[in-house]
C-alpha cells in the first residue's frame, strides 16, 4: 500500500459512495414515508442500466414491456378497487393516471429506439422509462397491505425481488452488457495521476442530486408534504395530507434516483438481470448507518461503505461484499447502546 494506491482506491470509493448515496436517499425516502424497505430499488436501476444498453445495440428495450405488464395489473387492481366501493365516477381518472400516463414513457421509449436517434435521448428515456415502475408496484403490492407490520411489508417487498428478478431474466435475459462512457477525458492531480470523467460526472451527480432533494424537502409544498408524512402519518392525514399519494410521490422519487444510478453506473460495472440486488444491500447498510430516517448520515454512511469497499477489494477482492456487510454489527450495537431502551413494568396482581 503506497500514498498513490491510497489516493487511487480513495477516488475510487468516492465513486461507489456516490452511487450508494444516491440509493440510500432513495431507500430512506421510501421508509420514512411508508414503513417499506424498498428490496427491488436495485433492480429499477438493473432495468435502467439494460435497457440503456439495449438503446445503444439497436434495440427495442424490453423495459416496455415490463412497464406495460405493470400497467395492465396496476390498472386493474384500481378500477377492482372503485367497482368495490362502489366509485365509479372515479374510473376515467383512474384510467388517465394508471393506464395512460405510465404508457407515454413507453411510447417515448420506442420512438427513441429507431436509427438515428442521440446517445442524450436515449439516455432521458432509459431513466423516464423505469420511473413508473417502483409507483406501479407500490399499487399493486404495498398499497393494499399499507397498514401492515414492518416485518410483513420487509417479506412481501423481498418476495418482489424475487419476482422482478425473474422477470428481468425472462425480459432480459442472462447475458451482461455495458454501456459507452457518458463523460470523456480526464482530470490531472499531479505526478501522473488522473481521475476519469465518468468518476467525476458520478461523485458531481451525487452532489447536486442530494442539493436539489434538499432545495424540494425545504422549499416545496410536496417536500413538506412528505417531510409531514415521514414525521406523523395520522397527523398528515388529520391536515389534508393523503398518506397514499405521499407515498406514490416517494415512490417515484426513488425510481428516478434508481434510473440515474442506472445509466451512471451502466459504463464502468457489468450488469446483468440481477445485479441490483448488490447495490441495493450496499446501500441499505448506509441506510442502516442513518438510522433509515437521517439523511445526512445516510449520506455519510454511503461514502463509508464506498471507501470501505474499494479498500478491501485490495486487500481481499473475493471478502470485499463480507466486509463490507460486517459494518452492520458494530453499527447496529453502537445504535443499540446509544438508543434510550425503556424497562417495561410488570403490573402485580394484589
Amino acid at each position: 500500500m503506497t500514498p498513490d494506491v491510497a489516493l487511487i482506491l480513495g477516488i475510487d470509493g468516492l465513486a461507489n459512495g456516490a452511487v450508494y448515496l444516491l440509493a440510500g436517499l432513495g431507500l430512506v425516502l421510501i421508509f420514512s414515508v411508508t414503513r417499506v424497505v424498498f428490496v427491488p430499488f436495485g433492480d429499477v436501476a438493473a432495468f435502467a442500466a439494460l435497457t440503456l444498453a439495449a438503446f445503444e445495440t439497436g434495440r427495442v428495450p424490453p423495459t416496455i414491456g415490463l412497464v406495460l405488464v405493470l400497467t395492465a395489473l396496476a390498472l386493474a387492481t384500481e378500477v377492482g378497487s372503485l367497482l368495490r366501493r362502489g366509485e365509479t365516477a372515479r374510473i376515467p381518472k383512474a384510467l388517465l393516471g394508471w393506464g395512460v400516463l405510465p404508457l407515454v414513457p413507453c411510447l417515448l421509449a420506442w420512438l427513441a429506439s429507431r436509427p438515428g436517434v442521440p446517445a442524450p435521448v436515449h439516455i432521458a428515456c432509459a431513466v423516464l422509462l423505469v420511473v413508473p415502475i417502483a409507483p406501479l408496484l407500490s399499487r399493486v403490492v404495498f398499497q393494499p397491505i399499507a397498514d401492515a407490520s414492518v416485518l410483513v411489508l420487509l417479506i412481501v417487498s423481498l418476495a418482489l425481488h424475487f419476482l422482478l428478478s425473474g422477470l428481468g431474466l425472462l425480459f432480459f435475459g442472462p447475458e451482461g452488457s455495458r454501456t459507452q462512457p457518458l463523460a470523456s477525458g480526464s482530470l490531472p492531480l499531479g505526478d501522473g495521476f488522473t481521475v476519469s470523467g465518468q468518476v467525476i460526472l458520478m461523485v458531481a451527480s451525487a452532489i447536486v442530486l442530494s442539493g436539489l432533494f434538499f432545495l424540494v424537502f425545504e422549499r416545496t409544498i410536496a417536500g413538506k408534504a412528505l417531510r409531514a408524512t415521514a414525521v406523523n402519518r395520522v397527523g398528515a392525514r388529520l391536515v389534508g395530507i393523503r398518506p397514499a399519494r405521499t407515498a406514490l410521490l416517494a415512490y417515484g422519487c426513488a425510481s428516478l434516483l434508481a434510473g440515474l444510478i442506472g445509466v451512471l453506473i451502466a459504463p464502468v460495472t457489468t450488469m446483468y438481470y440481477d445485479s441490483g440486488f448488490i447495490i441495493g444491500l450496499k446501500a441499505f447498510v448506509a441506510a442502516i448507518i442513518g438510522g433509515l430516517v437521517s439523511y445526512p448520515m445516510t449520506a455519510i454512511g454511503a461514502l463509508a461503505v464506498g471507501v470501505v469497499e474499494s479498500f478491501a477489494s485490495f486487500w481481499s477482492g473475493a471478502l470485499k461484499d463480507v466486509i463490507v456487510f460486517s459494518l452492520l454489527i458494530p453499527v447496529l450495537m453502537l445504535r443499540s447502546f446509544l438508543s434510550v431502551h425503556e424497562e417495561e413494568e410488570e403490573e402485580v396482581d394484589q
